[in-house]
C-alpha cells in the first residue's frame, strides 16, 4: 500500500506574534540558496563537540530536524537537556515557551539557544500574564477565587507557569492532563479549575475523561469584561476554560472526517487533544504526539489513517512507514508557522556563532518566574501514573 500523497505549498514565515520581544533578523543570516548549509552545520556542530547538544521538535523541519541529538515533544526534551549536565549549550530547535522550560529545567552552566527569536506560539500568546492576572481579581470579586485551582498546559510561557506555580497550580501535558485535573480538584472540597491556554484539551479532558458534562464548562475569553461571563456563571461553573487555541489543530474540521470516512473505506481517525471537541468526538483514535507515533508505529501493514496534527510529522510518519496509508486531516496544508521559523539558515548561524565564541538569542528565564515555574513543574512531576509527554 502506498502513502496518499501530501500536497507541499511554499513554507509561509507567518505572522510575527512575538514582535515586542524586540527580535531582529541578524544581518550575517545565511542565505538560504547556499548550497553549503548542510555541510556547514555539520562544520560547526563537529568543532563545538560534546559542548552543544541540540534538541528537535517533533514538528520541526526535516532539514533541521536531522541535525538533532535527540528528538521528542517539548517537556521530554527539556528533561533530556537537563540530564546532559557536561552541555554547555544548548539549541533548541522548538519555539519559545519549549526554550524556556528548557532554561528552568537545565543548570546554571547551560545556556539555552533559540536560532530564532521569532519562533513563538500563538497558543501560548492567547495567555498574558497581566490578563489571567486580571481574571483571577474578577474571580476574586466574584468570591470564587478561593476555590479555584489553576492548570496551565505545558504549551504556556513561564509567566503563566509560574502564576500556576505561585497560586496552588500545576502544569500538565497532553498525555497526563486527567491525572493534573484528578489532582486540582483533590486540592479543595468546592475545587473548581482555571484551564490554561488550551480550551480544547481542557474540554476534551474534562468531559471525556473526567465524566463532566459541557454544562460545567465556562469559556473565559480575555478580551472581554469580566471574561464575557456573570457571576452567576462563574460560580456555577467547575471547568473556567482560557479562550485559547492551537492555530493547527484549531483547523481540523469533522466535515473531512465525514469526507475521508465515505471515501477511503475502513480508514482511522488519529487525532490530537488540542483539535476541536467536534472532531474528537467523530475520532477513533485521541492522544498526545508520543501516543500518535507510537500507535502509527504499531499499526498493521496496509492500513489507512487519517492524522490531526502537525504536517511536518504527518509527513514524516508517511515516509517512514510505506506500508501504510497515512493522509493529513486537512484539506488545506498548513504547517505551524512559528515552528518552521526555525530553518537552516538560523540553525548556521546560531551554531557558527558559538563556534565563534558569541552566545546568541540565549533564552534566560529570570529568576522569581524560575522559581515559581518550576514549583508548577515539580507538582507535576510527583503526579502519580502517567508519563508526562505533550
Amino acid at each position: 500500500m502506498t502513502t496518499v500523497d501530501l500536497p507541499l505549498l511554499p513554507l509561509g514565515r507567518g505572522v510575527d506574534l512575538n514582535s515586542e520581544r524586540g527580535v531582529e533578523c541578524p544581518g550575517d543570516l545565511p542565505a538560504a540558496s547556499d548550497p553549503d548549509l548542510v555541510a556547514r552545520a555539520l562544520a560547526a556542530k563537529a568543532a563545538l563537540g560534546d559542548k552543544v547538544f541540540v534538541l528537535g521538535h517533533h514538528y520541526q523541519r526535516d532539514e533541521v530536524i536531522q541535525f538533532a541529538d535527540v528528538t521528542g515533544d517539548s517537556f521530554k526534551l527539556a528533561r533530556d537537556a537537563a540530564a546532559r549536565p557536561d552541555a554547555e549549550f544548548i539549541v533548541f530547535c522548538g519555539v519559545h515557551f519549549m526554550a524556556e522550560s528548557a532554561d528552568i529545567l537545565t543548570g546554571s552552566q547551560q545556556q539555552v539557544i533559540l536560532p530564532d527569536l521569532a519562533a513563538g506560539c500563538s497558543m501560548a500568546d492567547m495567555a498574558r500574564l497581566t490578563q489571567v492576572e486580571m481574571a483571577w481579581e474578577a474571580m476574586t470579586a466574584a468570591g470564587v477565587a478561593d476555590s479555584v485551582v489553576p492548570v496551565t498546559y505545558m504549551n504556556s510561557s513561564a509567566d503563566i507557569k509560574a502564576f500556576c506555580g505561585r497560586n496552588g497550580g500545576v502544569v500538565c501535558t497532553s498525555s497526563n492532563a486527567e491525572v493534573a485535573l484528578e489532582w486540582a480538584f483533590e486540592q479543595k472540597p468546592d475545587a473548581k479549575v482555571l484551564f490554561l491556554p488550551d480550551q480544547h484539551l481542557g474540554r476534551n479532558t474534562a468531559v471525556l475523561k473526567m465524566g463532566l458534562t459541557l454544562d460545567d464548562c465556562v469559556v473565559w475569553d480575555p478580551h472581554r469584561p469580566n471574561g464575557g461571563l456573570t457571576e452567576e456563571e462563574l460560580r456555577d461553573a467547575t471547568m473556567i476554560l482560557w479562550k485559547g487555541h492551537c492555530s493547527v489543530h484549531g483547523r481540523f474540521s469533522e466535515e473531512v472526517v465525514d469526507e475521508l470516512r465515505a471515501t477511503i473505506p475502513d480508514i482511522q481517525i488519529l487525532v490530537h487533544p488540542e483539535c476541536k471537541h467536534e472532531v474528537v468526538l467523530k475520532a477513533d483514535l485521541v492522544g498526545s504526539t508520543e501516543f500518535i507515533i507510537s500507535t502509527i508505529e504499531a499499526a498493521p501493514a496496509g492500513s489507512s489513517w487519517a492524522i490531526g496534527t502537525e504536517l511536518n510529522l504527518v509527513k514524516r510518519l508517511a515516509a517512514a512507514h510505506p506500508d501504510k496509508r497515512i493522509t493529513f486531516l486537512d484539506k488545506t496544508v498548513c504547517y505551524c508557522s512559528t515552528m518552521n521559523r526555525i530553518d537552516l539558515p538560523h540553525f548556521v548561524w546560531a551554531m557558527e556563532s558559538l563556534v565563534a565564541g558569541q552566545v546568541v538569542n540565549r533564552i534566560e528565564v529570570d529568576p522569581e518566574t524560575e522559581k515559581h515555574a518550576l514549583v508548577a513543574l515539580e507538582r507535576m512531576l510527583a503526579l502519580p501514573g502517567k508519563t508526562h509527554k505533550d
